[in-house]
Formats: structure tokens, C-alpha cells, sequence
């Protein structure tokens, strides 16, 4: 993985497994937070606020759920990196469909942004990157910080009414977030990059352990939380949406797709089904990156075919306790 080292981009810093195989992801570097607050340095404010993702990425698509959800695409400004990341890293290919320039700051590639938020910065350059027009530097690179953000901080600049992080539920959506980051939101990870028989085993045992248990949960209740749609919802749909079309195949989760589970499968499409949850994915781009962006995992770049998966068939969870929240209903 390539990285800055002291504002200079390097091809060789960056091991991504540790001395017995397993896959190790580096914090991120940038934590500040938007606060609803006439006293914090980052306030909510249309159009000041500018988000840089690639549709591909499940941690930079959360953001764009979430932004979508609350109906703050007027209010944070977009633009969408190349889905495939070569040696100079993610860049902007605006002639590419689906992708964009640099709107803001004008840059051929992501490193820029980070080197113009900080020019000694020592680490990778990831995304989703929170950036502040106003103050010109990087609010936050962590997703699971950024939706909270804009979940329950930008209120103010915000069109529909949407609250992902209720009271009397925000215990359990921490809970159930941090219960699925390691076996499953990074456990695909840890399988397609574990560089021993070991590391891959547990990684996989830890995956479909938690799929399974996550299955029989949602037997009974709509959403992970119970009756309502949160949080802990856009962050497992990111990895469940990716899974048969890349993970299963490219990293080697291969003990059952997504669309074999009773329940999994019919919860994935009642979410992308919900009212601005589908229009936020783009399976090309999802497609394109995995296959191309890691020879060690896919020396030929080839990008495989299947499934072909109808997200839009009949869900049939209706009947279950729970539903969109009405914002959402309203606009379809």
C-alpha cells in the first residue's frame, strides 16, 4: 500500500499484514467533528462542507447513504474518485463515466488534498475524506465518524427528517456496529488479503459465524436494531451489497453467497430498496475496482461476471415490526 511519508508520496511504506499473515488496517489520521455548536470550529453550514469518495469503497459509500438519507446532497457538495487505484494512488478521471474532477481544489490525484490539509502528513491517503471549504483543510477521514456527523450534528442544513441514531436505540446501534466491524466489515478484508493458511481460516471462520448469527437475528425483526432503520444498517449494507459480486469470488469468501440466507437476503433488498439507498450503488465501479486494484489477489485484472442478483425483487418483510422513516416514504 502505498502512502505519504513527511508530505512525499511513497510506492514502498506501507505493509498491510503483520508477522503472522493477518491483515492490519491503519487508523486514520484526521478526527475533528461538524458540532452542532456556536462554539465548535467545524458548525453546520450549507455548502461549506465537501465530500470525496469513490463509489466503489464500502467505507466511503456509507457517507454517501447517510447523505442521501437526511437529504443533505444540496448542503455537502460530491465528487467521486477513478475506481481504480493505481501506484499514484486514488485520481480524478473526469473523462470516465461516473467519476468527476476535482471541484474544489483542483487536483489530478487524492494525495493532493491530504498534502494540502497537511504538508509533513505521514500516512495513507484514504477515503472518504471530510473537506472544509471554508478553512481549506480535512475535517475527518473516518467514515464511522463522518455518517455520525451528519447523522445527528447537521440537523439544521438537512431536507428530510431522518434520525439513524434515536434515543433509546444508540446503545445498541454502537454495539451492533462495533460487534460487525472485525468479523465482517473488515473480516472480508482480512480474508482476501491474509497472507497465511491461519489468518485466512480464522478470518473466515469469524465471517460466516457472524453472518449466521446476524441471519437468525433478523428471522424476527426487520433491522439489526429492531423496529428501526439506523446506523448499524448502512454500515452492514456496504459490505452485504459488495459480497456476492466481489467478496465471494475475489476474497475468497466462498462458503455461501449473501443470496443463499434466508434472511440476509431478503434484509439487503428492503434496504436497497428504501428510498435513496439504491441509487447510491454502482456495481460497475464496485466491480472494477476490486478486480483491478489488487494484483496480488488477481494478477490478470479480469472482472468477473456473476451473480446476477435482482435487488429489486419482492423483499417480503413488510410484515415484520418497523418501516422506513415516513421522510423517506414521502419522497417515493
Amino acid at each position: 500500500m502505498n502512502m505519504l511519508v513527511d508530505g512525499e508520496w511513497r510506492t514502498d511504506a506501507y505493509e498491510s499484514t503483520n508477522e503472522d499473515g493477518e491483515f492490519d488496517r491503519q487508523e486514520t489520521a484526521f478526527r475533528d467533528s461538524i458540532r452542532d455548536d456556536p462554539e465548535a470550529r467545524f458548525q453546520p453550514e450549507a455548502g461549506r462542507y465537501h465530500l470525496y469518495v469513490c463509489r466503489a469503497c464500502p467505507w466511503a459509500h456509507r457517507t454517501l447513504l447517510v447523505r442521501s438519507l437526511k437529504g443533505l446532497e444540496d448542503a455537502i457538495t460530491v465528487d467521486y474518485v477513478d475506481p481504480y487505484r493505481g501506484e499514484d494512488g486514488w485520481q480524478f478521471t473526469p473523462e470516465k463515466e461516473g467519476c468527476t474532477p476535482d471541484t474544489v481544489n483542483d487536483s489530478d490525484y487524492l494525495r493532493e488534498v491530504y498534502q494540502a490539509a497537511d504538508p509533513d502528513m505521514t500516512g495513507r491517503v484514504t477515503v472518504p475524506v471530510l473537506w472544509d471549504k471554508q478553512e481549506e483543510t480535512i475535517v475527518n477521514n473516518e467514515s464511522e465518524e463522518i455518517i455520525r456527523m451528519l447523522d445527528t450534528e447537521c440537523d439544521s442544513i438537512a431536507t428530510r427528517d431522518v434520525d439513524l441514531y434515536p434515543e433509546g436505540y444508540q446503545e445498541d446501534i454502537d454495539r451492533i456496529i462495533d460487534e460487525i466491524y472485525d468479523p465482517i466489515n473488515n473480516g472480508v478484508y482480512r480474508a482476501g488479503f491474509a497472507k497465511s493458511q491461519g489468518a485466512y481460516d480464522d478470518a473466515i471462520d469469524d465471517l460466516f459465524g457472524a453472518l449466521d448469527h446476524w441471519d437468525e437475528v433478523l428471522a424476527d425483526q426487520r433491522y439489526l436494531a429492531g423496529d428501526r432503520l439506523t446506523e448499524a444498517d448502512i454500515c452492514l449494507f456496504t459490505t452485504l451489497v459488495r459480497f456476492d459480486q466481489v467478496y465471494h469470488t475475489h476474497f475468497m469468501c466462498n462458503v455461501q453467497h449473501i443470496h443463499e440466507y434466508d434472511n440476509l437476503w431478503p434484509y439487503l433488498r428492503d434496504l436497497y430498496q428504501t428510498p435513496g439507498v439504491g441509487k447510491t450503488v454502482n456495481m460497475d465501479h464496485i466491480k472494477e475496482h476490486y478486480y483491478t486494484t489488487h494484483p496480488d489477489v488477481t494478477p490478470s485484472r479480469i472482472v468477473a461476471r456473476g451473480p446476477d442478483l435482482d435487488f429489486e425483487a419482492d423483499h417480503d418483510r413488510d410484515d415484520l415490526p418497523g418501516k422506513p422513516p415516513e421522510a423517506l416514504l414521502a419522497t417515493q
